[in-house]
């Protein structure tokens, strides 16, 4: 192992393979799964605590508004879980009732989802028009 050409190939394999790992290891960190209401209640205490995705539809009335905090109830199959938003990024202009909406955080033991982040769409801008037109149109 004394030529340097080896050596060198034997550096850049290690290097290589370092990267990769801390490269899958960044990934599986930061990876949050997407679930709904109904998935999240069946899945019970083995998520509390954990950083999760969750997504339902926003019922209506039930927006709460507490100056930097937004308290909500997401629903999906006549399953019901009050969010509490405390996020840096501020609310979606799609956020209103009725709106289809993605949280990102975690089930507390209290029964609350806590969220670091909110996305919400509105149905009608992102779906064709009745008699399939294209949107916008």
């Amino acid at each position: 192992m004394s030529n340097p050409k080896v050596k060198f190939a034997v550096a850049i394999a290690i290097l290589l393979g370092a990267l990769a790992w801390l490269a899958v290891i960044g990934m599986q960190e930061s990876k949050a799964y997407y679930i709904t209401v109904a998935e999240l209640k069946r899945m019970g205490e083995s998520v509390r605590e954990k950083r999760l995705r969750v997504g339902g539809r926003v019922v209506p009335g039930s927006i709460q508004r507490e100056g930097r905090r937004v308290r909500f109830v997401l629903e999906q199959d006549s399953e019901t879980l009050p969010v509490l938003y405390v996020g840096r990024d501020p609310v979606p202009d799609t956020f209103v009732d009725h709106a289809e909406a993605l949280v990102e955080g975690q089930w507390g033991a209290d029964g609350v989802f806590h969220a670091q982040k909110l996305q919400a769409k509105c149905a009608s801008k992102y779906e064709p028009a009745e008699g399939g037109g294209s949107p916008g149109t």
